[in-house]
């Protein structure tokens, strides 16, 4: 897992295992974290978010510590280098739990395919990445399915759409912003992820807990619930390879192809899955 000074062009199987590594954990995140907080009305995604990042930390220390992967030691120069991210990375993970349990899932699918255009758009801004007119008309073919697939269903919930148009544009960023600075001579991709979760913990837990949100959370019913407990875990091992896979399908191929894959998850395929998850536990 050593990341090489001179990052030679990816091959086109690489490209393609790094996609389908990314859609596979897209998918089954969202499927725990539907459980979570639908099935078992767990009130807080923020501290699950937290569990996330906390895990993300400890698994690449680890393994920084027995040398499996490498990444630079802090120094001053580190948030320079980073920024924007942190703030992306939070708000990213806060909108994108948050809007899981608002919508219903035709216009969760909707809004979601918004990270797409998002994304090309930033790409254009900040990378100068010049993409095809056949390109623009698929992207803008996935938006019209998109609204064409739901339109029985086009429920109107003002807290979800603004929680999950949120998760489009800080998905768009955090995915232009990683490409940008996952330079195997700076960073890399490990210290990225690394740094990213380090920065953003600490102030994450002072606003779960100045909002009540992590009381909320201490008094969940759930806890001594052996399936949850698993559940929760398996969410927070499945944050860290999230983070993970997004950052090496972006470094492999483009933010583009990382919010196309990610957008694919939200198919036919994940709504029948999903429409088990409806039925609150009973106590």
């Amino acid at each position: 897992m050593e990341e090489p000074d001179a990052a030679p062009l990816p091959s086109r199987l690489a490209r393609l295992l790094s996609a389908l590594f990314y859609g596979t954990c897209s998918f089954l995140i969202v499927l725990v974290n539907k459980a979570l907080l639908t099935t078992y009305g767990f009130p807080s995604p923020i501290v699950l978010g937290i569990g996330q990042m906390a895990t993300t930390i400890m698994i690449l220390y680890v393994f920084k510590l027995n040398k499996i992967i490498h990444f630079p030691d802090f120094d001053k120069k580190i948030p320079g280098k980073l920024f924007p991210l942190p703030l992306l990375y939070v708000g990213n993970h806060i909108s994108g739990l948050s809007s899981t349990s608002k919508l219903s899932l035709p216009m969760f699918t909707v809004l979601r395919k918004f990270t797409i255009p998002f994304t090309l758009l930033l790409e254009a801004i900040i990378l100068g990445t010049q993409y095809s007119l056949n390109i623009i008309l698929s992207v803008l073919a996935i938006v019209l399915g998109a609204f064409i697939a739901a339109g029985s269903d086009l429920t109107f919930n003002l807290e979800g759409y603004v929680f999950v148009f949120l998760n489009d544009i800080f998905t768009a960023a955090n995915g232009v912003y990683t490409k940008q600075k996952m330079d195997p001579k700076e960073l890399g991709k490990y210290g990225v992820l690394f740094y990213n979760a380090c920065f953003m913990l600490i102030p994450t837990v002072i606003i779960s807990v100045s909002t009540g949100d992590f009381q909320q959370a201490t008094e969940f019913r759930h806890w001594k619930n052996v399936l949850f407990i698993i559940q929760f875990l398996l969410s927070c091992l499945l944050g860290f390879l999230l983070m993970y896979s997004t950052a090496l399908c972006s470094y492999y191929n483009s933010a583009l192809t990382t919010a196309v894959v990610g957008a694919i998850k939200h198919g036919r395929w994940f709504k029948i899955f999903l429409f088990n998850t409806k039925q609150p536990v009973e106590t």
